[in-house]
């Protein structure tokens, strides 16, 4: 169960969850340090045997009942989220919806996760994956229901238990699934959430002995620290680490088509997403005119009231991430070129108007670096080397997209550009059943798809003798 207690008193303080839109309190929490950290793990472990041994059919249904509560109080949870996050409500009930198909699919996995028969001389030799124990869940705060269910619900379906540390910004939904969890009748202890600094209840997780694995989503400085810390007792790690993915438009695309999908790949969720576009690159023979579509679009972009169905982007998370995204822009004498914004709205809220920068010079910071907010650069390049060699010309490798009408252009392309996940004429990143993950300093491992059970499972070898 959540080891979040309303009423109770907490050393650690209080969390104000503050809604971004509106700059008022929506809840406070009691934060939670080391002891309750310690308590949630030795809660998961102590329920970690029955779990597993629960059979297949029955931890089926039990996530599919939990399916079916999300389903049931979808509305809410989006509300939730949307006055958490600050992200428009059509997207939040859009993520509510997948957070429901994560766990159906893998209601569905729990079967399809086999071993093999192998054969050897001398006799039979059997694999068969077996679960970790206690899995550390450590989710940002950009995506929170989404990201907790792609941890959890592989987790719980390959039987492990699992503690879940939100971000101290975010925690709302994670706590609401914990209690829709219990409801669904999944047993207590097999899904717990703590609420607290990274520096404490994150490092207890990472680093306690009775946790077989941590699946991090966050930044990638932060996801060194975590490898680091998670090496003393040799855990497995999951990280999904920041991102600065590469928009490649070919001359012979559909450039309208282009210019009106790419303001969604960098400006939505405001900007705050790893797999953001956030540089576009325009072969130069059409770049004038791709640039004059894209800011079209992005002043057109609807920036207003999350809780609004006809808005398209909302605040920023907080104020200070606020002051961290307009370093890059205000820059005073940098020499970069506002192309064009959109409107946003006066008065409380943590807006930012989504930005259009072009050309940018390959070697700025805002070209280089991480922003995570609503800014995008563009830049020319002459044929199809210099595109690649722009493309992967970063630490990071997440995600991207490459319009093109050829396509054997387009295969040459997802070939050569360094990223775990790539689109051709989209904009898309996620599937459920499909897998997600980075590559370079964007992290390693797998969620989503079957691919995400190996990593929560270990796959032990028995050798049977024939031999009299």
């Amino acid at each position: 169960m959540s080891s979040v207690r309303a009423g109770s008193s907490s050393p650690e303080g209080v969390v104000r969850v503050v809604n971004p839109a509106t700059e008022l309190t929506v809840a406070e929490i009691d934060r939670q340090g080391k002891a309750a950290a310690d308590a949630a793990v030795e809660r998961a472990a102590r329920a970690f045997p029955a779990w597993r041994d629960v059979a297949p059919a029955d931890r089926t249904r039990l996530l599919r009942r939990f399916a079916e509560q999300v389903e049931a109080h979808a509305e809410e949870l989006a509300l939730l989220e949307t006055r958490n996050v600050g992200k428009p409500i059509t997207d939040s009930r859009g993520e509510v919806s997948m957070v429901a198909d994560v766990l159906h699919f893998y209601s569905g996995a729990v079967d399809k996760h086999r071993g093999a028969t192998i054969p050897v001389a001398g006799g039979v030799d059997l694999t068969w994956p077996e679960p970790l124990g206690v899995v550390a869940a450590i989710v940002p705060w950009n995506f929170p229901i989404a990201i907790t269910s792609w941890k959890i619900a592989p987790a719980l379906a390959c039987g492990n238990t699992v503690v879940v540390k939100p971000a101290e910004l975010t925690p709302l939904t994670a706590l609401r699934l914990a209690e829709l969890a219990l409801d669904a009748g999944i047993p207590e202890g097999v899904f717990e959430v703590v609420v607290g600094r990274g520096t404490t209840v994150g490092t207890v997780l990472v680093e306690h002995p009775d946790v077989a694995k941590v699946a991090f989503t966050g930044s990638t400085e932060a996801g060194r620290d975590v490898m680091a810390r998670a090496s003393g007792t040799i855990k497995r790690v999951t990280l999904e680490l920041g991102g600065k993915s590469a928009n490649v438009v070919f001359a012979d695309a559909d450039l309208e088509r282009a210019a009106a999908s790419a303001p969604f790949a960098v400006f939505g969720n405001a900007g705050q997403d790893c797999c953001a576009r956030s540089r576009i690159l325009v072969e130069r023979g059409a770049f004038g005119r791709f640039v004059e579509l894209l800011v079209a679009a992005t002043e057109a972009l609807v920036v207003g009231d999350p809780e609004d169905p006809g808005t398209q982007m909302g605040p920023l998370v907080s104020d200070d991430h606020r002051a961290r995204v307009n370093g890059y822009v205000d820059t005073g004498d940098s020499g970069l070129e506002v192309a064009g914004t959109s409107r946003v709205p006066e008065g409380p809220g943590w807006w930012f108007p989504a930005t259009v920068l072009a050309p940018v010079d390959p070697r700025d910071r805002v070209w280089r670096e991480e922003i995570f907010g609503p800014v995008v650069a563009v830049t020319p390049f002459d044929d199809e080397a210099h595109a690649v060699a722009l493309a992967n010309d970063t630490p990071y490798g997440l995600s991207g997209s490459i319009w093109t009408r050829d396509s054997s252009r387009a295969l040459r392309m997802a070939k050569a550009v360094q990223a775990g996940v790539l689109s051709v004429n989209s904009n898309t990143s996620v599937r459920v059943n499909a897998p997600f993950g980075g590559m370079k300093q964007s992290g390693f491992g797998r969620e989503l798809g079957m691919e995400a059970m190996a990593s929560f499972s270990d796959v032990k070898n028995v050798f049977l003798s024939t031999e009299g």
